[in-house]
Protein backbone atom coordinates (compact mmCIF):
# COMPACT_ATOMS: atom_id res chain seq x y z
CA UNK A 1 0.00 0.00 0.00
CA UNK A 2 3.00 2.25 0.76
CA UNK A 3 4.75 1.68 -2.39
CA UNK A 4 1.21 2.43 -4.20
CA UNK A 5 0.78 5.74 -2.52
CA UNK A 6 4.67 7.10 -3.16
CA UNK A 7 3.89 5.91 -6.76
CA UNK A 8 0.38 8.23 -6.78
CA UNK A 9 2.34 11.10 -5.17
CA UNK A 10 5.17 10.55 -7.70
CA UNK A 11 2.34 10.95 -10.57
CA UNK A 12 0.97 13.33 -9.75
CA UNK A 13 4.02 15.53 -8.86
CA UNK A 14 5.13 14.74 -12.34
CA UNK A 15 1.98 15.75 -14.02
CA UNK A 16 2.11 19.23 -11.69
CA UNK A 17 5.71 19.48 -13.20
CA UNK A 18 5.06 19.24 -16.82
CA UNK A 19 2.08 21.26 -16.55
CA UNK A 20 4.02 24.25 -15.00
CA UNK A 21 7.00 23.83 -17.63
CA UNK A 22 7.34 26.53 -19.71
CA UNK A 23 7.50 26.27 -24.06
CA UNK A 24 9.39 28.92 -26.43
CA UNK A 25 7.95 30.33 -28.65
CA UNK A 26 10.20 31.61 -31.49
CA UNK A 27 10.70 31.34 -34.99
CA UNK A 28 11.42 28.10 -36.52
CA UNK A 29 11.52 27.35 -40.18
CA UNK A 30 12.85 24.63 -42.08
CA UNK A 31 15.39 25.90 -44.42
CA UNK A 32 14.49 26.47 -47.75
CA UNK A 33 10.99 25.14 -47.26
CA UNK A 34 8.45 27.90 -48.56
CA UNK A 35 5.80 28.70 -46.43
CA UNK A 36 2.49 30.59 -47.45
CA UNK A 37 0.32 33.06 -45.81
CA UNK A 38 -2.82 35.21 -46.81
CA UNK A 39 -4.26 38.07 -45.00
CA UNK A 40 -8.12 39.30 -45.94
CA UNK A 41 -9.22 42.90 -44.16
CA UNK A 42 -12.38 44.85 -44.39
CA UNK A 43 -12.48 48.26 -43.25
CA UNK A 44 -15.08 50.87 -43.11
CA UNK A 45 -14.59 54.24 -42.68
CA UNK A 46 -17.49 57.54 -41.89
CA UNK A 47 -16.09 60.77 -42.01
CA UNK A 48 -18.65 63.37 -40.74
CA UNK A 49 -18.92 66.51 -43.35
CA UNK A 50 -21.00 69.46 -42.26
CA UNK A 51 -23.54 67.12 -40.54
CA UNK A 52 -23.45 64.22 -43.34
CA UNK A 53 -21.69 60.96 -43.85
CA UNK A 54 -19.52 60.23 -46.59
CA UNK A 55 -18.43 56.28 -46.16
CA UNK A 56 -15.32 54.32 -47.44
CA UNK A 57 -15.07 50.66 -47.69
CA UNK A 58 -12.56 48.43 -48.58
CA UNK A 59 -11.23 45.16 -48.82
CA UNK A 60 -7.47 44.58 -48.89
CA UNK A 61 -5.73 41.12 -49.77
CA UNK A 62 -2.34 40.08 -48.83
CA UNK A 63 -0.65 36.86 -49.77
CA UNK A 64 3.28 35.83 -48.78
CA UNK A 65 5.81 33.62 -49.03
CA UNK A 66 8.53 32.96 -46.62
CA UNK A 67 11.12 30.97 -46.76
CA UNK A 68 14.51 30.44 -44.47
CA UNK A 69 17.63 30.94 -46.56
CA UNK A 70 19.67 30.98 -43.41
CA UNK A 71 20.01 31.36 -39.56
CA UNK A 72 22.54 32.52 -37.07
CA UNK A 73 21.54 32.60 -33.52
CA UNK A 74 20.42 35.90 -33.20
CA UNK A 75 18.04 36.22 -36.60
CA UNK A 76 17.20 34.47 -39.39
CA UNK A 77 17.77 35.51 -43.49
CA UNK A 78 14.47 35.14 -45.37
CA UNK A 79 13.25 35.14 -48.78
CA UNK A 80 9.96 36.95 -48.72
CA UNK A 81 7.89 37.29 -51.52
CA UNK A 82 4.43 39.07 -51.92
CA UNK A 83 2.53 36.94 -54.24
CA UNK A 84 -0.35 39.12 -54.47
CA UNK A 85 -1.48 42.73 -53.31
CA UNK A 86 -5.26 44.17 -53.83
CA UNK A 87 -7.02 46.28 -52.79
CA UNK A 88 -10.54 47.16 -53.57
CA UNK A 89 -12.24 50.81 -52.52
CA UNK A 90 -16.09 51.97 -52.68
CA UNK A 91 -16.22 55.77 -51.74
CA UNK A 92 -19.81 56.34 -51.91
CA UNK A 93 -20.12 54.43 -54.92
CA UNK A 94 -17.29 54.94 -56.91
CA UNK A 95 -15.02 52.10 -57.44
CA UNK A 96 -11.58 51.85 -57.78
CA UNK A 97 -9.23 48.51 -57.40
CA UNK A 98 -5.31 48.44 -57.46
CA UNK A 99 -3.88 44.55 -57.95
CA UNK A 100 -0.63 43.56 -58.49
CA UNK A 101 -2.23 40.82 -60.91
CA UNK A 102 -2.71 43.86 -63.30
CA UNK A 103 0.42 45.08 -64.97
CA UNK A 104 -0.92 48.87 -64.84
CA UNK A 105 0.64 51.50 -66.63
CA UNK A 106 3.06 53.98 -65.12
CA UNK A 107 1.82 56.92 -67.89
CA UNK A 108 -1.97 56.12 -67.25
CA UNK A 109 -3.88 59.36 -66.27
CA UNK A 110 -5.83 56.70 -63.71
CA UNK A 111 -4.53 56.19 -60.48
CA UNK A 112 -4.90 52.55 -59.90
CA UNK A 113 -3.15 51.88 -62.75
CA UNK A 114 0.01 53.77 -62.01
CA UNK A 115 -0.14 51.65 -58.53
CA UNK A 116 -0.73 48.65 -59.97
CA UNK A 117 2.17 49.31 -62.43
CA UNK A 118 4.33 49.43 -59.25
CA UNK A 119 2.77 46.52 -57.37
CA UNK A 120 3.12 44.47 -59.97
CA UNK A 121 7.09 44.99 -60.42
CA UNK A 122 7.18 44.33 -56.49
CA UNK A 123 5.46 41.35 -56.21
CA UNK A 124 7.80 39.90 -59.27
CA UNK A 125 10.80 40.81 -56.85
CA UNK A 126 11.88 39.11 -53.56
CA UNK A 127 12.87 41.09 -50.57
CA UNK A 128 15.73 39.81 -48.63
CA UNK A 129 14.96 40.63 -44.68
CA UNK A 130 16.38 39.81 -41.63
CA UNK A 131 14.00 38.69 -39.29
CA UNK A 132 14.73 37.95 -35.12
CA UNK A 133 13.75 34.86 -33.33
CA UNK A 134 10.31 37.35 -32.63
CA UNK A 135 9.39 37.56 -35.94
CA UNK A 136 10.38 41.31 -36.41
CA UNK A 137 11.60 42.06 -39.34
CA UNK A 138 15.24 44.56 -38.66
CA UNK A 139 16.60 44.60 -41.94
CA UNK A 140 15.62 44.56 -45.82
CA UNK A 141 18.82 43.27 -46.86
CA UNK A 142 18.23 44.15 -50.85
CA UNK A 143 16.12 47.74 -49.36
CA UNK A 144 18.55 49.92 -52.18
CA UNK A 145 18.10 47.87 -55.20
CA UNK A 146 14.28 47.35 -54.54
CA UNK A 147 13.87 51.18 -54.05
CA UNK A 148 15.70 52.03 -57.21
CA UNK A 149 14.44 49.36 -59.47
CA UNK A 150 10.55 50.42 -58.50
CA UNK A 151 11.17 54.07 -58.77
CA UNK A 152 13.07 54.55 -62.25
CA UNK A 153 10.66 55.19 -63.92
CA UNK A 154 8.19 57.21 -61.42
CA UNK A 155 9.60 60.44 -63.44
CA UNK A 156 7.17 59.35 -66.43
CA UNK A 157 4.67 59.48 -64.39
CA UNK A 158 2.40 62.14 -66.41
CA UNK A 159 -0.38 62.47 -63.85
CA UNK A 160 -0.33 66.16 -63.02
CA UNK A 161 0.23 68.94 -59.70
CA UNK A 162 -0.78 67.69 -56.53
CA UNK A 163 -2.61 64.48 -57.36
CA UNK A 164 0.65 63.32 -59.42
CA UNK A 165 2.70 64.56 -56.02
CA UNK A 166 0.58 62.71 -54.39
CA UNK A 167 0.84 59.46 -55.90
CA UNK A 168 4.43 59.25 -56.62
CA UNK A 169 4.63 59.58 -52.40
CA UNK A 170 2.10 56.92 -51.75
CA UNK A 171 4.47 54.80 -54.35
CA UNK A 172 7.94 55.91 -52.15
CA UNK A 173 6.25 55.39 -49.17
CA UNK A 174 5.01 50.81 -50.46
CA UNK A 175 8.04 50.76 -50.81
CA UNK A 176 9.91 52.32 -48.45
CA UNK A 177 11.88 49.92 -45.47
CA UNK A 178 9.60 50.36 -42.78
CA UNK A 179 6.10 50.09 -45.04
CA UNK A 180 8.33 46.50 -46.20
CA UNK A 181 9.37 46.03 -42.68
CA UNK A 182 5.56 46.13 -41.29
CA UNK A 183 3.86 44.38 -44.46
CA UNK A 184 6.04 41.05 -43.46
CA UNK A 185 5.92 42.13 -39.69
CA UNK A 186 2.22 41.89 -39.51
CA UNK A 187 2.65 37.98 -40.60
CA UNK A 188 5.24 37.38 -38.53
CA UNK A 189 5.87 39.69 -35.58
CA UNK A 190 3.93 38.20 -32.79
CA UNK A 191 6.81 35.81 -30.34
CA UNK A 192 8.65 36.53 -27.15
CA UNK A 193 11.43 35.04 -29.16
CA UNK A 194 11.98 33.15 -25.19
CA UNK A 195 10.06 30.47 -23.23
CA UNK A 196 7.09 31.74 -21.59
CA UNK A 197 3.96 30.06 -19.62
CA UNK A 198 0.42 29.97 -19.75
CA UNK A 199 -0.65 33.66 -18.40
CA UNK A 200 2.56 35.22 -19.39
CA UNK A 201 2.48 38.52 -21.48
CA UNK A 202 5.14 40.40 -24.06
CA UNK A 203 4.79 43.56 -25.83
CA UNK A 204 5.76 45.20 -28.92
CA UNK A 205 5.50 48.64 -30.34
CA UNK A 206 5.73 49.53 -33.69
CA UNK A 207 5.06 52.92 -36.25
CA UNK A 208 2.71 52.17 -38.92
CA UNK A 209 2.29 54.23 -42.21
CA UNK A 210 -1.75 53.92 -43.04
CA UNK A 211 -2.90 56.11 -45.58
CA UNK A 212 -0.84 58.83 -45.05
CA UNK A 213 -1.38 58.71 -41.46
CA UNK A 214 1.38 58.08 -39.11
CA UNK A 215 0.28 55.71 -35.89
CA UNK A 216 1.92 54.40 -32.93
CA UNK A 217 0.96 50.83 -32.24
CA UNK A 218 1.47 49.13 -28.67
CA UNK A 219 0.80 45.46 -28.27
CA UNK A 220 0.42 43.53 -25.49
CA UNK A 221 0.56 39.76 -26.10
CA UNK A 222 -1.06 37.10 -23.57
CA UNK A 223 -0.22 33.29 -24.01
CA UNK A 224 -3.01 31.35 -23.26
CA UNK A 225 -1.76 27.61 -23.67
CA UNK A 226 -1.32 25.14 -26.20
CA UNK A 227 -3.70 22.66 -27.95
CA UNK A 228 -2.43 19.94 -30.20
CA UNK A 229 -0.35 21.45 -32.68
CA UNK A 230 -0.70 25.17 -32.00
CA UNK A 231 0.01 28.01 -28.91
CA UNK A 232 -3.23 30.09 -28.54
CA UNK A 233 -1.63 33.70 -28.06
CA UNK A 234 -4.26 36.79 -27.99
CA UNK A 235 -3.59 40.56 -28.53
CA UNK A 236 -4.95 43.68 -27.56
CA UNK A 237 -2.76 46.64 -29.29
CA UNK A 238 -3.21 51.04 -28.05
CA UNK A 239 -3.23 52.74 -31.16
CA UNK A 240 -2.40 56.43 -31.53
CA UNK A 241 -1.01 59.01 -34.04
CA UNK A 242 2.69 59.34 -33.97
CA UNK A 243 4.03 62.36 -31.68
CA UNK A 244 6.49 62.84 -34.69
CA UNK A 245 3.78 62.52 -37.25
CA UNK A 246 3.59 64.98 -40.00
CA UNK A 247 -0.13 66.46 -41.20
CA UNK A 248 -1.13 65.43 -44.67
CA UNK A 249 -0.93 67.81 -47.43
CA UNK A 250 -4.26 66.94 -49.44
CA UNK A 251 -5.85 69.24 -52.44
CA UNK A 252 -4.37 72.17 -51.43
CA UNK A 253 -5.30 71.60 -47.51
CA UNK A 254 -3.41 70.53 -44.43
CA UNK A 255 -5.04 67.87 -42.39
CA UNK A 256 -4.23 66.83 -38.55
CA UNK A 257 -4.87 63.51 -37.16
CA UNK A 258 -3.46 64.25 -33.53
CA UNK A 259 -6.67 63.44 -31.98
CA UNK A 260 -7.26 59.84 -33.32
CA UNK A 261 -6.84 56.96 -30.55
CA UNK A 262 -8.33 53.32 -31.35
CA UNK A 263 -7.84 49.64 -30.17
CA UNK A 264 -7.48 46.62 -31.47
CA UNK A 265 -7.45 43.02 -30.18
CA UNK A 266 -6.50 39.54 -31.57
CA UNK A 267 -7.00 35.87 -31.29
CA UNK A 268 -4.28 33.48 -32.97
CA UNK A 269 -3.18 30.07 -32.93
CA UNK A 270 0.22 29.81 -33.71
CA UNK A 271 2.01 26.60 -35.17
CA UNK A 272 3.95 24.78 -32.59
CA UNK A 273 6.55 23.70 -34.91
CA UNK A 274 7.11 27.03 -37.29
CA UNK A 275 6.11 29.94 -34.79
CA UNK A 276 4.10 31.24 -38.28
CA UNK A 277 0.21 31.91 -37.97
CA UNK A 278 -2.04 29.19 -38.90
CA UNK A 279 -5.06 31.69 -37.95
CA UNK A 280 -5.75 35.01 -36.86
CA UNK A 281 -8.75 36.68 -36.04
CA UNK A 282 -9.14 40.47 -35.01
CA UNK A 283 -10.90 43.59 -35.03
CA UNK A 284 -9.99 47.47 -34.75
CA UNK A 285 -11.58 50.81 -34.11
CA UNK A 286 -10.28 54.05 -34.40
CA UNK A 287 -12.09 57.31 -33.96
CA UNK A 288 -11.11 61.52 -33.30
CA UNK A 289 -11.36 64.72 -35.43
CA UNK A 290 -9.42 65.32 -38.23
CA UNK A 291 -7.97 69.39 -38.57
CA UNK A 292 -8.24 69.92 -41.82
CA UNK A 293 -7.09 74.01 -42.65
CA UNK A 294 -6.43 75.94 -46.01
CA UNK A 295 -6.03 79.45 -46.78
CA UNK A 296 -9.40 81.37 -44.98
CA UNK A 297 -10.39 78.25 -44.09
CA UNK A 298 -10.42 75.58 -41.30
CA UNK A 299 -12.97 72.60 -39.44
CA UNK A 300 -12.88 69.90 -37.22
CA UNK A 301 -14.33 66.56 -38.99
CA UNK A 302 -15.30 63.88 -36.71
CA UNK A 303 -14.18 60.14 -38.64
CA UNK A 304 -14.50 56.67 -37.63
CA UNK A 305 -13.23 53.39 -38.56
CA UNK A 306 -13.76 49.88 -38.22
CA UNK A 307 -11.96 47.11 -39.38
CA UNK A 308 -11.73 43.11 -39.37
CA UNK A 309 -8.33 40.82 -40.33
CA UNK A 310 -8.29 37.37 -40.87
CA UNK A 311 -4.73 35.83 -41.76
CA UNK A 312 -4.48 32.39 -42.36
CA UNK A 313 -1.76 29.89 -43.28
CA UNK A 314 -1.93 27.82 -46.75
Amino acid sequence: MRNILLLVIAVLLSGSLKAQTGITLKMSLEKNKVYQLRSEADQTVTQTINGGQQTTESHVSYSISLKMVDATPEFIITEVRLDTMITKTNTMGKLSIMSSANEGEIQSSEIADVVSCIMNRLSKNAIYAKIDYSGRPVEILNATLLSEMMLRDTAAITLAGQTGDAVKKQIADMIGTEELKTMIGMFTYNLPGREVSPGDTWSNSQTMNSGGMLLDISTTFRFTGTEGDFDLITSESAIKAADNAVPIQSGGATVTYGDLKGLSRATMKVSVLTGLLLESTGKTRLSGNLGISAPGFSMQMPMDINGETKVVGL
